[in-house]
């Protein structure tokens, strides 16, 4: 078996004095009649997006065109087609999508022999385009660029559309006076500010697999394999009402912080680390704990503290203003001054990235990113320090920037190494 990297409101505390983890609350295992009893469904009356949730996008979007003389936007199957026209459409080699445009509602493409199905599930717009398949799906995205008047215009494409569609679409205008352009000033700054609806989601995701972990965390033995603490986070999220998992990792594994292909066994003194998540109205979680199976070392001890001062460093500066490295500098200088520096060596990726619809998205808190922060934006916090062959420790959790600072997604944070979720 192979330990892959990551595909993907209520509750009280929980303290593990002395995380002899195995000596208090993870004795006693639940039999699998009465395993998560106390848990019920956390997603019973979430009220999803409407009709009006999705026409203030699609505004939004139209007011951003104008803003950058933008004439349309192409958008095919993937978030960006979910996000503004509440539309799941599997990605093939036959091009189907939209082109969003200032005229009035998207105009649609749309192989031929899918065009009943198409009628079936698009919500907005009626006007669709069909091509047979020896006709060029390229050469009818210009033709309908020319059909609203936009012969000379500019031509946003969505910045996940696949390489060999930009191309087909770029060769196609050749000759024309229809420019393409990065689509993704229009996606991102939508998508990258969060309505209060989107950060309620959001919320209760987090909320969601905090618990799951927690739960999952009492029936933690020695001698588990990964895979059973898996199952048993998978287990609990389904309790909830939810889809959703956590990727562990024991041991001297948890130092390749996206998983290694060797399997280790839970022992005493094993560090235990899950990153994992869900989603609820398909907005996502993103959640990391780490904890001792026994008694912490000294060492281990020092670099979780350590890391949860980067993680406060972070968040302490987070403001709108401020720019996305500053906040990964400052968590990374803690890192750095207490001996575990410089730069990637030991804290070896990017402080955090956005997060919303997708697990990872638009924008990241990374060295070289001048971008500023806005209230509204959602990012992972999650500072870490990873020690090949003895043990790797990281703290996750989502947090939304708000008008004077930032607000944790989900609470339940880790306050020390035998608080795992506070």
């Amino acid at each position: 078996m192979k330990m892959h990297r990551r595909n993907f409101i209520k509750s009280g505390s929980i303290t593990i004095a002395s995380f002899g983890l195995v000596n208090s609350i993870l004795s006693g295992c639940s039999s699998d009649s009465d395993r998560f009893k106390e848990l019920e469904n956390m997603t019973t009356g979430v009220e999803p997006l409407n009709a009006e949730d999705y026409k203030s996008r699609q505004n939004k979007a139209a007011r951003l065109m104008g803003e950058n003389r933008i004439d349309g936007l192409f958008i095919t199957g993937g978030s960006n087609l979910k996000y503004f026209l509440d539309l799941q459409w599997w990605q093939s080699e036959r091009l189907f999508g939209a082109i969003m445009n200032l005229k009035g509602d998207p105009v649609w493409v749309c192989p031929a022999f899918e065009l009943e199905r198409a009628r079936e599930v698009i919500r907005y717009g009626t006007d669709i385009h069909v091509w047979q398949e020896h006709e060029s799906p390229y050469d009818l995205v210009i033709s309908i660029m020319k059909d609203l008047g936009i012969s000379s215009g500019v031509l946003g494409i969505d910045p996940n559309v696949r390489n060999f569609i930009v191309e087909g679409i770029r060769k196609s205008a050749s000759g024309t006076h229809i420019q393409l352009t990065d689509g993704s000033l229009i996606t991102e700054n939508c998508r990258g500010i969060k309505s209060e609806k989107e950060l309620a989601y959001m919320d209760l995701a987090n909320r969601i697999t905090k618990i799951a972990f927690r739960e999952a965390f009492k029936m933690l033995r020695e001698g588990m394999d990964p895979g059973e603490l898996e199952e048993l986070i998978r287990q609990a999220h389904l309790k909830m009402g939810v889809t959703g998992g956590g990727y562990p990792q024991f041991g001297i594994s948890s130092a390749f912080p996206h998983g290694t292909e060797e399997i280790y066994p839970l022992g005493n003194g094993d560090i235990v680390s899950v990153d994992g998540g869900c989603s609820v109205e398909g907005y996502r979680s993103d959640v990391t704990r780490t904890i001792v199976f026994g008694q912490p070392t000294d060492k281990q001890k020092k670099i979780f503290d350590i890391i949860l001062k980067s993680r406060q460093a972070a968040i302490d500066i987070v403001r709108p203003g401020v720019t996305c490295e500053t906040v990964d500098s400052a968590a990374r200088k803690v890192i750095d001054d207490s001996g575990y520096g410089p730069d990637y060596k030991y804290f070896m990726h990017r402080l955090g990235h956005g997060i919303g619809l997708e697990g990872h998205e638009y924008p990241y808190l990374v060295r070289g990113n001048k971008l500023e922060l806005k209230p509204g934006m959602t990012f992972s916090n999650e500072p870490g320090i990873y020690i090949y062959n003895d043990f790797g420790i990281r703290v996750e959790d989502c947090f939304v920037v708000t008008e004077d600072g930032a607000r944790y997604l989900g609470d339940m944070l880790t306050t020390a190494i035998d608080i795992p979720f506070s």
